[in-house]
């Protein structure tokens, strides 16, 4: 009976083991992923900022008119 705790002890440890190395390679992976990131695009100017976006195209026409139905 002693030789089953010990084994179900060693089993435990081993998972705890396997538990932590995996949870260490998703962190570095995340950590990697982080470090290649993009650079931030630079803040837009204050005339960027104000200017209309908005464009009535052909496209937004035809969206208009079907949803009119």
């Amino acid at each position: 009976m002693h030789r089953d705790d010990s084994q179900k002890k060693t089993g435990l440890e081993r998972r705890s083991l396997l538990k932590g190395l995996g949870l260490g390679a998703a962190g570095a992976a995340a950590a990697a992923a982080t470090l290649r990131a993009a650079p931030a695009e630079a803040m837009e100017s204050r005339q960027e900022q104000v200017k209309s976006r908005y464009r009535e195209t052909e496209h937004v026409k035809r969206f208009y008119a079907l949803n009119r139905l």
